[in-house]
């Protein structure tokens, strides 16, 4: 695809258009749909765009199209196209639940981790970006210039202050899952958000100078208790708790669904917010929060057992799972489990290690993939792949390599367990340990503990994979012999430019005018229906194989004129695809006679039906589009005589068309006439001789070739 919004008008096109689109949300590499009809979305057609990395479909009414590192951009260009805006819009004032029914077409485990998979997406950029904060912090310890570990009271103020930009995210994790959360079921995010947030004020937290500190129940972290309303309130730091907000916004969306039955529209938006914040602050505070607290340390306990027990089973267990997690989005709780771990008493996680040996021996397999495609010359592979290395070793993230290459050509799975596997048992031969919540990447290796542990663990788990990817392949023999046939089919089209200007000069055909809009709109042009035959001759024409000239490095040739007139500017032609040069350099004549010839010795690259253009190929390498008049392909061919076809052999002076210049002007259309060179790239210039008025072979172009050509 030739942009950003022709790949997003081909996706939106191909799941069924924007009716059949009942939510659109993306995350880190996915665009994601809610589809009316998931039947109507054509996954072969969708996958057929190499900036699509992969399709895959969830559930019955869901859809995922990978985009990799650019997906916001795709999400922001299909959200601009007609019928999508008007459908966020009224998206969002809907006060039906997100999910659309989802209870009713999914098991309740499915609906468990899709909600949690949606809760935790939005929040993905943050945690990110303080992943790589936290990464800088454990490198200056690592290197001695101050321990990341030490108490804040203890640091200088610089690194206080850094600590405070990580912080930031991690401390006030609740608040944001709550609204996401909210936000997922239906219920009023900021109602979600505040409800979190009243366990983080001042005034909360102040109660703990009038309260009694015990021992409490939640795995023996410092809490306090004290009375109100004459209960039993527990007063503990929610800060990084997920568990808690997840909680509290599932009880919310209950209690706003009930306050709407019993309160009238009109008051609604005064008195439902300010009854759920009057119910749900205090179920939390008293009941949620410490539920909330206890289950999450709970499974965080578990996993410290069974490290505790084996350190090998959890290291294998893990790489070896979350190969098959994340294609589903179950991967997305274990991250809320490592948040968890790292704010309990214990204060590191055991999960990041060993999922490092996954993403690691993943990296492998998609870097071999990349060495192959350099090997074969194959350009879709190697755009797929160096996206997904990029993506994996400097950010973490492993979706570019699983759905560009490891779920499409499911042998390469034999390739990354394998790496996984051998990568895991060191992993839980070392008992690594994260001390910060990071992405594992090449960047974030300082986060980990024994770092020479883990280094060996993740080399060897990508090396497995690599060298069984490049030595064995990705493909069955197959698959490879089909890309390769279709890689030199792709090149015999490509090194046949008569047969691609052909397709793209042929305006009359509905299936040709779609990408020529496309063309003269890339180049700020859209809008003129007869430029549009134009752009698209020019834009097959740049991307086809490069056409060598027959003239020595540095030498200068000349082109007479195809036809008598006034040789002017090409800013002075009324169609901003040719006047701003975006087609080509050239110049425009403005005709005084009615007959178009060969300026030079030539093969005639395409003959237009409707007679209003034509394309050559002079015997020296330059070619030429010469296009009578503008916006005269409306005319169907009435006014216009073509002498010549494709293909065919002209001399100089040869006439190619004949056409009625009172029929032009009659039926409203400027006759003037632009001369481009659509190969200009080839060439160190192009000058145009204009001002004076010509005959058919008066010299009107001077063209230079490139002097190390």
């Amino acid at each position: 695809m030739a942009s950003t919004t022709t790949t997003s008008q081909h996706i939106l096109d191909h799941i069924g258009g924007p009716q059949n689109v009942t939510s659109f949300t993306h995350c880190a590499t996915r665009l994601r749909f809610q589809l009316a009809d998931q039947a109507k979305a054509d996954i072969e057609a969708l996958e057929s765009d190499p900036a699509v990395l992969g399709v895959v479909k969830q559930g019955s009414t869901g859809l995922q199209i990978i985009m990799g590192g650019g997906v916001a951009e795709y999400y922001q260009s299909i959200n601009a196209l007609p019928g999508m805006g008007e459908k966020k819009a009224a998206a969002k004032d809907s006060s039906k639940k997100e999910y659309g029914g989802v209870r009713g077409k999914y098991s309740w485990v499915d609906y468990c981790f899709e909600f949690l998979s949606d809760t935790f997406r939005p929040v993905l950029w943050a945690l990110l970006g303080a992943s790589l904060i936290i990464t800088i912090l454990v490198l200056l310890d690592t290197a001695g210039v101050q321990d990341f570990r030490q108490e804040m009271t203890e640091q200088p103020p610089t690194f206080q202050f850094l600590h405070a930009m990580w912080r930031s995210v991690f401390y006030f994790l609740p608040i944001m899952v709550g609204a996401t959360a909210a936000r997922k079921l239906g219920a009023n995010e900021w109602v979600g958000a505040a409800i979190p947030a009243a366990l983080f004020t001042p005034e909360f937290m102040g109660m703990k100078e009038s309260a009694q500190e015990i021992a409490t129940n939640v795995e023996g972290q410092s809490a306090f208790k004290t009375e109100v309303f004459h209960l039993p309130m527990y007063i503990s730091d929610y800060g990084g708790q997920v568990f808690p907000p997840i909680f509290a916004a599932v009880f919310l969306y209950f209690v706003e669904k009930g306050l709407k039955k019993i309160i009238p529209g009109a008051v609604q938006m005064v008195f439902v917010p300010f009854f759920s914040l009057l119910i749900m602050i205090p179920f939390t505070a008293f009941v949620v929060g410490p539920i909330g607290l206890k289950a999450g340390n709970g499974i965080a306990t578990m996993l410290y057992a069974i490290n505790d027990f084996s350190p090998w089973v959890l290291g294998i267990v893990i790489p070896l799972l979350y190969p098959f997690l994340v294609p589903l989005g179950l991967h997305w709780p274990l991250n809320a489990i490592m948040i968890v771990s790292l704010n309990s008493p214990a204060g590191y996680d055991v999960i990041q290690g060993p999922m490092g040996a996954w993403n690691f021996a993943c990296f492998g397999v998609i870097s071999a993939v990349f060495f192959l495609s350099v090997k074969e010359h194959n350009p879709q592979m190697r755009q797929v792949s160096a996206g997904g290395v990029f993506a994996g070793l400097l950010g973490g993230i492993s979706e570019p390599s699983l759905y560009g290459v490891l779920l499409r050509y499911r042998r390469s799975y034999y390739r990354l367990l394998p790496g996984c596997f051998l990568g895991g048992v060191v992993a839980g031969f070392f008992g690594i340990k994260a001390h910060a919540f990071v992405f594992t990447s090449v960047l974030t290796v300082g986060a980990m503990d024994p770092i020479g542990g883990y280094v060996l663990a993740i080399v060897v788990a990508f090396a497995t994979s690599f060298f069984l990817t490049f030595f064995l392949d990705y493909r069955t023999p197959e698959e490879k012999e089909a890309m390769l046939a279709q890689m030199e089919a792709e090149r015999a089209d490509a090194s046949s430019a008569e047969d691609e200007r052909v397709t793209a000069l042929n305006d009359t055909d509905s299936a040709a005018a779609a990408p020529a809009a496309g063309a003269a709109a890339g180049a700020g042009a859209a809008g003129a229906a007869g430029a549009a035959g134009a752009a698209g001759a020019t834009a097959t024409a740049t991307q086809a194989k490069p056409v060598k000239t027959a003239l020595e490095p540095g030498a200068t040739t000349q082109v007479g004129a195809p036809l008598a007139g006034e040789v002017v500017s090409l800013s002075e032609v009324p169609d901003p695809a040719f006047a701003g040069g975006a087609l080509g350099q050239g110049v425009a004549i403005k005709p005084s006679g009615n007959t178009i010839v060969a300026p030079a010795d030539a093969t005639v690259l395409a003959a237009q039906k409707t007679g209003h253009a034509v394309g050559l190929r002079l015997d020296n390498g330059i070619d030429l589009l010469i296009h009578i008049g503008i916006d005269t392909v409306q005319m169907g061919g009435e006014g216009f005589t073509v002498h010549v076809e494709r293909k065919q052999k002209v001399k100089a002076g040869d006439t190619l068309i004949t056409f009625d210049r009172q029929k032009i002007h009659e039926a409203g259309y400027p006759d003037i006439t632009p001369i481009i060179v659509t190969n200009t790239k080839k060439f160190a210039s192009v000058e145009g001789v204009s001002g004076s008025t010509v005959a058919e072979g008066d010299h009107i172009l001077t063209l230079t070739a490139p002097s190390g050509e």
